[in-house]
């Protein structure tokens, strides 16, 4: 082998060994990358996971509390229909004010 065909086979060897390198390289950067986006995810997981059940909370109280108006609506209901309608208000009224003029002639 002359002097020629070693330099050769040497750049050969270099530029393998270089290219080597630089895959390698390539390679350690995409695994780190790779981490941060599974880190990433594991925390986006988690406080996606958090704010569900915060939202499911929420809609408990909100159950809750929608149960307790009905409950609370039904029973004003219930009692208004105790109540005196302002129609047969009026009539007892009237009727009262027909009544007035007994009771003048009474005090006399």
């Amino acid at each position: 082998m002359n002097e020629r065909e070693a330099d050769y086979s040497e750049q050969a060897w270099g530029g393998i060994i270089a290219k080597l390198r630089d895959v390698e390289e390539k390679q350690r950067i995409m695994k780190e990358r790779l981490l941060l986006v599974v880190e990433n995810l594991l925390e986006i997981k988690e406080k996606t996971s958090d704010e569900i059940l915060e939202i499911k909370r929420d809609i408990e109280i909100i159950k809750q509390n929608s149960e307790r108006m009905r409950s609370f609506l039904e029973t004003a209901s219930g009692e208004f229909s105790k109540f005196a309608r302002k129609e047969d208000l009026e009539i007892l009224a009237k009727q009262a004010k027909m009544f007035k003029p007994l009771e003048k002639l009474k005090k006399r």
